[in-house]
Formats: C-alpha cells, sequence, structure tokens
C-alpha cells in the first residue's frame, strides 16, 4: 500500500492503519529502536508506541514523507524509554558511546526553550550535511540518527571499522569548525 493511503486510512480513523504500518514500517521502526534500546520488550513497547502516537497525531497532522514521520516518532520514544531506563546511571551500549563522541559539538548552554536557536541550528547542521558527500553524509547520518554501531556501518558501506571511526571523527570536527564559524559557541 502507498503512504498517501495508509496516511488517508488514518484520517478515515480506519483501523487498518496500524496492520498496513506495521507491514510497511513494523522492520524499520523495530530496527530504530532495536539500536538504541537492545532489548526486545522495551523495542515492541516503543513500536507499538509509535503506532498509537502516529493514530493520535492523524489527524491533524498530515506527513509527507510517513517512513520520516514514524522514524521520528520511534527514535524519540526510544530515547524517552532509556532515559527513564537509565535515570542517573550510564546504560550500556552505542548511546553513550555516540553521546559522548557529539558532547564536543553541543555545549549545551542554550536554553532548550530558545526554538529559533534550535530552529537555526538545525538549518546549519542541515546546510553543513549537504555539503558532504552522500556516503559521508549516510554514515554520518547511520551513526548519529540511527545509532547504528561502528561495526555495522563498516559492513555496510564495506570499509574497516577504523576508516568509519576515522571518518566520523574528522566529519565532527568540520562540523564543530562549521558551527563555530557561524557564531555558535561550542
Amino acid at each position: 500500500m502507498e503512504d498517501k493511503d495508509i496516511v488517508n486510512l488514518y484520517w478515515e480513523r480506519n483501523q487498518k492503519a496500524i496492520s498496513e504500518t506495521q507491514t510497511k514500517y513494523g522492520n524499520y521502526c523495530h530496527s530504530i529502536a532495536m539500536n538504541i534500546l537492545l532489548n526486545n520488550e522495551d523495542v515492541e513497547e516503543c513500536v507499538n508506541d509509535t503506532y498509537l502516537n502516529a493514530w493520535n497525531s492523524m489527524p491533524p497532522h498530515r506527513p509527507k514523507i510517513l517512513s520520516v514521520f514514524l522514524g521520528k516518532i520511534t527514535r524519540h520514544l526510544s530515547f524517552d524509554k532509556l532515559r527513564y531506563k537509565n535515570a542517573d546511571k550510564r546504560g550500556s551500549g552505542e548511546i553513550p558511546l555516540i553521546l559522548d563522541e557529539l558532547a564536543e559539538i553541543v555545549s549545551g548552554n542554550e536554553s532548550a526553550d530558545d526554538e529559533l536557536y534550535r530552529k537555526e541550528l538545525i538549518k546549519e547542521i542541515n546546510d553543513f550535511l549537504n555539503s558532504l558527500s552522500k556516503e559521508k553524509c549516510n554514515i554520518f547520518i547511520c551513526r548519529y540518527w540511527y545509532a547504528y554501531p561502528v561495526s555495522q556501518i563498516a559492513r555496510q558501506f564495506g570499509v574497516t571499522e577504523n576508516n568509519v571511526s576515522v571518518t566520523l571523527n574528522r566529519i565532527r570536527n568540520n562540523l564543530k569548525q562549521f558551527l563555530t564559524e557561524r557564531g555558535y559557541d561550542l
């Protein structure tokens, strides 16, 4: 079924929307949640909550790209679940490592309520990512959006883990320089 047809089912409040979403995007959502949570029960809960959130969001929202919409919901719910489970402790897995890798770029000085600042920063980061080669951009997104382990990225792109690590380090350094040149206090 096409995405627009699935979205229409949500708008019609037809419960078939959930089963069609699960059929088409269940593995995709599961993969995102598993890379973050590393626990099947938590993953299943987040994926099911993704469907519920999609149901509650449409209408009024009509996503242009359903996969991105569902991925964003899944990712958000997974990080919420991870924060809840690891409340004042560091968990194992990729997320603490990923956050450490990005810590040098994000200062944390800005108020979370500063929507204008956030939107400008997102635009700058998107501009930076658009300036990268397609492969480098995809490596960065695999690591920092989908939370793929370095080993999985290496296999996916047919390179060594060291190559992926060096590439990510260079991209982070270039991103930091890019943002600093544009006046962001990192």
